[in-house]
């Protein structure tokens, strides 16, 4: 982030109080900070404080005579690297999204060709109040980046999502803006980990996957460049930071957001997405009730994703798929690949023995058209980062 110029505009949310460290920590970086306070922000942190940290006058008032004279929001939009709105509330968000401007923040951000960056911080209630969600997407659909919130205790004493990210978490997605390499440019899309497919409200069937390496994946392509949307069912290990997440539960809520993301430049499958699904899942927790007396269960095929995808009006440049399997893994890995439709597929053995679903290693063998190359058994971070290099090849 060297030399790198962030315009960084701070609205009126208790977060605010985050703020003084994270410009320490962009400056110490070597970055320039040229900071935009709302009137509400000026609440939490005083213009004072704020001009000390950042080395820099801070920005308050739209009519600056003397700024204005010269178009001066006109300038501060457009000579920065990178816009960053943090904290940025509902009322902020909402303003961006509906193309508003009765202060400098909001008519800077509508004024700017420059990429716009935003963490958000509200109530829980607010987050998840359908009006913040339509406004999110459509800030998404803009190419706005965003970086999620975590799950955490607000100041009102609610817990929940919509605690701003942390200060390191903020930084690293900065970082991997600025981050140079062959990916730059690029969008792809990763699926990680299980689904789970209800049986009634208790009960689910799922499989042992972490999520590790779709994780791992989502991260190395980050560091090459790539701008990552990151599909990602209830995994065990957390998502990496500075990619766009994207939660989900069922193979056909990950369908959803799969296609709601497309188009991309590539998508790889890594997720392990169970094959059925309870047909008619029971609304009310399923009781035992005499002995040898068992539920009948009826199962339903779940959406191929891979497939569908790979058959796609927007299908992807390159499409990559994953094939667990416990035996024959290279002749059904290469059968399957044929038969999804899909460029690569990434084989790996995840018999018991292996230790592979679940651990912290991986040995893989990479199927395309033209043959297998079998990798030796690295860590999975290593297998990510040879499979991101793999990928980078082909998108450039």
């Amino acid at each position: 982030m060297k030399e790198k110029h962030i315009l960084l505009i701070i609205s009126g949310g208790i977060a605010a109080v985050k703020i003084p460290d994270l410009i320490r920590r962009l400056i110490a970086q070597g970055s320039r900070v040229t900071p935009v306070l709302t009137q509400s922000s000026a609440k939490f942190v005083t213009p004072l404080s704020i001009a000390a940290l950042a080395r820099s006058k801070v920005y308050t008032e739209l009519f600056d005579l003397t700024e204005e004279a010269q178009m001066g929001h006109i300038e501060l939009s457009r000579a920065a690297d990178l816009i960053l709105v943090a904290p940025a509330t509902a009322q902020i968000i909402a303003k961006m999204a509906h193309g508003m401007a009765d202060d400098l923040a909001t008519t800077l951000l509508l004024a700017t060709d420059t990429p716009v960056m935003i963490a958000p911080s509200m109530n829980v209630r607010m987050w998840q109040h359908p009006a913040t969600q339509r406004n999110l997407k459509q800030l998404q659909q803009d190419e706005v980046q965003l970086i999620d919130p975590n799950d955490g205790e607000m100041a009102c004493g609610e817990y929940g999502p919509g605690r701003m990210a942390e200060v390191d978490e903020i930084l690293a997605q900065v970082a991997g803006f600025f981050r140079n390499g062959p990916l730059e440019g690029r969008h792809v899309l990763v699926t990680s980990g299980p689904t789970h497919e209800p049986i009634d409200p208790v009960r689910y069937i799922a499989n042992r996957s972490s999520g590790a390496q779709g994780a791992a994946l989502a991260e190395a392509l980050r560091d090459l460049g790539a701008r990552v949307s990151f599909v990602t069912g209830p995994a065990s290990v957390p998502p990496p930071t500075g990619v766009d997440v994207h939660p989900v539960q069922t193979a056909q809520d990950m369908l959803a957001a799969v296609e709601g993301l497309l188009p991309v430049d590539a998508a790889v499958f890594a997720a392990a997405v169970a094959d059925w699904r309870i047909a008619g899942a029971h609304d009310q927790k399923i009781k035992k009730r005499s002995s040898g007396d068992l539920p009948v269960l009826q199962f339903a095929e779940n959406p191929d994703i891979l497939a569908r995808v790979s058959a796609h009006d927007l299908r992807p440049q390159l499409v990559v798929g994953f094939a667990a399997e416990t035996k024959n893994v290279i002749n059904n890995a290469t059968a399957k690949r044929l038969r999804k439709g899909c460029d690569w597929i990434v084989a790996n053995d995840v018999g018991p023995e292996t230790g592979i679903m679940g651990g912290t290693h991986n040995k893989v063998t990479v199927i395309d058209a033209v043959g297998a190359e079998t990798w030796d058994e690295m860590p999975k971070i290593g297998v990510a980062r040879q499979l991101a290099l793999r990928i980078a090849d082909a998108l450039t």
